[in-house]
């Protein structure tokens, strides 16, 4: 049997990146999974075809994390389709690299909105259709407990808060079976992030391995969390980042 048959996730930000790589790596656990996606639909549809060609069910829903609305709407959508969800992944993030001193208000607000906010609802909502022995799991960044790279500082404040709620929500929800972590990835080739952007090298630089890590290792670390052998693993955050805060 695999190792989450019979259960439901769901994915914010899963047209692409580390997003979509989770969901189809807990689809190929066996999950069903449902992801949101901001703006691309032909990604997300993309992603839900690689889920359904396993055989697993997929929906993708739009919904942009920044939304409280919307976000909310998504979570009450996947328990009208599934019923309920065994394991959120809060993934939805943004970054806008650049000295904090000229961030504009408009951009510091985007990154609160999405990188906490949006984590705060989307948790909220799902917790109210959440049985017993859930899996609620965040991504969130190896600067968000060291930072070294110049440009990511309120990236890195928001990052920070998603370690202190996943340590607070833990305490809050472990009577229920539930178990709250915070997956924190360091430099990962991605659109957003690209091994070849103009922010790479200092990254680069500061990683013991001497590369940028693959989106499938990320999802590697989430589907473990999500699965029976985690069920003891609870409040902690989880770095994978070649050795960036060693």
């Amino acid at each position: 049997m695999s190792k989450l048959e019979n259960k439901v996730a769901l994915v914010t930000g899963a047209s692409r990146g580390i997003g979509a790589a989770i969901a189809k790596r807990l689809a190929a656990d066996g999950a069903d999974v449902a992801i949101t996606y901001a703006k691309d639909v032909k990604a997300a549809e993309a992603v839900v075809s690689a889920i359904e060609a396993i055989g697993r069910k997929a929906i993708a829903i739009q919904a942009d994390a920044a939304d409280s609305s919307a976000a909310s709407a998504a979570v009450e959508q996947v328990v009208k389709q599934f019923g309920r969800v065994d394991v959120l992944v809060n993934n939805a993030g943004t970054a806008i690299p650049k000295p904090f001193e000229e961030a504009t208000l408009e951009e510091i607000d985007r990154i609160i909105a999405i990188n906490v906010r949006g984590v705060l609802v989307t948790t909220q909502a799902a917790l109210k259709h959440m049985p017993h022995g859930g899996r609620i799991i965040s991504i969130g960044s190896c600067v968000g407990e060291r930072t070294m790279t110049p440009g990511l500082t309120a990236y890195a404040a928001t990052k920070g808060a998603v370690k202190m709620f996943t340590q607070g929500l833990s305490r809050e929800v472990g009577g229920r079976g539930i178990t709250v972590n915070n997956v924190q990835p360091g430099p990962i080739d991605t659109d957003l992030n690209p091994a070849s952007g103009d922010w790479a090298a200092p990254q680069l630089a500061n990683t013991a391995l001497n590369r940028y890590g693959h989106v499938d290792e990320v999802a590697a670390l989430v589907a473990f969390v999500a699965s029976p052998e985690a069920a003891y693993i609870t409040g902690t955050n989880l770095t994978v980042d070649g050795g960036t805060n060693a």
